[in-house]
């Protein structure tokens, strides 16, 4: 019998965690026909892969991703799907575009997560031609789709839709009884349609960009008790998944969001909590998240934390970065748009003062650490400061405080003043263990998003780095087969979409790569444009000899680190509805030629 495909001789593992062994697959109308320790006859197969002494697994997942805007405009994905992700999932942290029109989303996304509001805007407004969740599923399939998405409906993209934007941030509004009817309503249709369940948000520094509600929190932080819970109980029934983040200031909602997946007389609520993470600025809370998550589950809960695996560094121009916006005096920056409005404020001294008080502060729940020493210069017109950090130009400069040290070079340089530090996930012993534990999944690389203030696109292959080099170490803290399966088949089956295993009978998604070549070109800095946003330079992850090559449904999207041609101009992805058994796209026998 004739293969679309064959990928001959690599270590293949199925994503279950079982042992991995050296296999050749063979690959028929965009699923695996057939997987043995043989040889398969090539005879008129168009496409051969020579995997010896690679690793061959499922596609990865990536689950939490800000792809909302621009998989309208460049619905390849390339720069997830050249490392190995074939599923990405949509609609996080309550923002989505399924309700808001463009000027709302602009507003909704456009600080909060880095992505310039213009395009977001513009992107939307051209775009959009949907009004449920079930026309936006056929808008995005009948876009070149490179990954399969998946998806959460944001409970801000609702609320703001049914209540308007300015009711909707405020806190003397309530929904009515037709409005929160509505968003019930919304709710249901969109689960019928096969969301993975509903994204919101409860922490307190995202903030809105635009005019009338600038630096608002996002509408759903204003949601009071009885309207999470009768959204969360339509979440209960269907077994569909609660995203949240908690405010990270009030440890009764914390607790409380780990908790309300305990079922007793209802349904468990599946929760993912945003985030574990080991941050400097606490470096005892890491240890109480996993046997909080452990606790709710034995109680009956179903509970996880999304964690990135890997160390959690930003870089910021000037002072244009999220993490200023949970204290007072960084958001009173970032609330000015125009730059000579902010210039003024940062040179006030009553400013400073304030500010530097709010560095010193010692007490509270924060994501920064606030330790300009911990922060280095990588760019700048002046070049005498660059690879020191702010509080070593302060010292260099009669003793300045870290703060106006900081806001000097502001001042002097703007938005070419570029530096970096790293906020959590610092200790490679702690990371073993948060990668192994049983509350914890693998998430949170906010792909799509910051665009010039992280690229952790490569995430999963910097998880099995870790892995093999502490393997090779003799320092074993998990199987190679276990960080498969903690990238693929657990996170598939938790979400309960069709992806993330790699046996006969399933979808072709599929990775190649080089265990050699899992080295340190994986933490490389890189950028690339984005022609969709203007020719915005983002920061992105370039490792193209660790990945030798992808296929979503059968067909190969990235060949040694190239795109084929089917690449932004054919549909390879799909959207993966909830609870249903995806079939793979037709395949073409000429497009299996063109790209063999």
């Amino acid at each position: 019998m004739s293969y679309d495909t064959i990928i001959r001789g690599g270590r293949w593992f199925d994503g279950t965690g079982a042992p991995s062994a050296v296999r050749t697959l063979g690959i028929r109308d965009g699923h695996v026909a057939v997987i043995t320790d043989g040889d398969l006859d090539e005879t008129g197969c168009p496409h051969v892969i020579d995997a010896t002494g690679k690793w061959v697994l499922p596609g990865m997942l990536d689950i939490h991703t800000h792809y909302d805007v621009e998989v309208l405009g460049g619905p390849s994905l390339a720069e997830s799907l050249r490392h190995g992700v074939t599923t990405v999932m949509l609609g996080s942290c309550s923002l989505s575009t399924v309700y808001v029109d463009g000027a709302d989303a602009g507003d909704i996304f456009g600080r909060v997560e880095a992505i310039p509001r213009e395009h977001v805007i513009a992107a939307v407004g051209q775009h959009k031609t949907w009004s449920n969740g079930e026309e936006y599923i056929a808008a995005l399939e009948a876009r070149p789709l490179g990954p399969n998405v998946a998806a959460f409906l944001g409970h801000s993209d609702m609320r703001a839709a049914t209540m308007g934007l300015d009711r909707a941030t405020r806190d003397d509004e309530r929904p009515t009884k037709s409005e929160q009817a509505q968003m019930e309503r919304m709710l249901i249709e969109a689960l019928r349609a096969g969301f993975v369940g509903m994204s919101s948000q409860q922490l307190l520094f995202d903030k809105l960009d635009g005019d009338v509600c600038r630096s608002r929190t996002l509408p759903s932080t204003y949601a009071k008790a009885r309207e999470l819970r009768r959204l969360k109980s339509l979440l209960r029934r269907s077994n569909r998944i609660l995203q949240s983040g908690p405010d990270i200031q009030n440890p009764f909602n914390i607790g409380s969001q780990v908790f309300q997946s305990l079922g007793f007389v209802r349904n468990p609520l599946k929760t993912s909590l945003l985030s574990a993470a080991d941050v400097k600025s606490n470096p005892v809370a890491v240890k109480l998240l996993g046997p909080l998550a452990r606790l709710a589950n034995r109680l009956g809960g179903n509970f996880r934390w999304q964690h990135l695996p890997v160390p959690f560094e930003v870089y910021a121009d000037g002072i244009d970065l999220v993490i200023f916006e949970e204290f007072g005096s960084g958001a009173a920056a970032l609330h000015l748009r125009d730059e000579v409005e902010r210039n003024a404020l940062l040179r006030d001294e009553d400013y400073r003062r304030a500010f530097r008080k709010d560095y010193d502060a010692k007490f509270g729940m924060r994501v920064w650490h606030r330790d300009f020493f911990d922060a280095e210069i990588v760019g700048c017109p002046d070049a005498t400061v660059i690879g020191k950090s702010f509080g070593q130009v302060g010292r260099d400069r009669g003793g300045l405080h870290p703060v106006d040290a900081f806001l000097d070079l502001v001042l002097e340089h703007g938005a070419a003043l570029r530096w970096r530090t790293t906020i959590s996930n610092h200790r490679p012993e702690v990371l073993k263990k948060l990668a192994a534990d049983s509350g914890i999944q693998m998430g949170f690389s906010d792909a799509g998003a910051h665009l010039r203030n992280m690229a952790f696109y490569n995430m999963g292959l910097r998880l099995l780095r870790h892995v093999q080099d502490s393997a090779r170490a003799g320092q074993p803290f998990m199987t190679i087969e276990q960080a498969v399966h903690r990238l693929t088949g657990e996170l598939a089956d938790w979400y309960r979409i069709d992806a993330g295993h790699l046996r006969v009978g399933d979808r072709a998604d599929v990775v190649v790569l080089d265990p050699e070549r899992l080295d340190a070109t994986l933490d490389a800095y890189a950028e690339e444009t984005v022609d969709q946003y203007g020719g915005l330079s983002r920061m992105v992850n370039r490792n193209d000899d660790t990945v030798n090559a992808v296929l979503v449904g059968g067909r190969a999207v990235f060949l040694d680190g190239a795109p084929t041609p089917l690449v932004g101009v054919q549909r390879t992805g799909r959207f993966l509805r909830a609870a249903h058994k995806a079939p793979a796209s037709v395949t073409n026998q000429e497009d299996l030629a063109r790209v063999g």
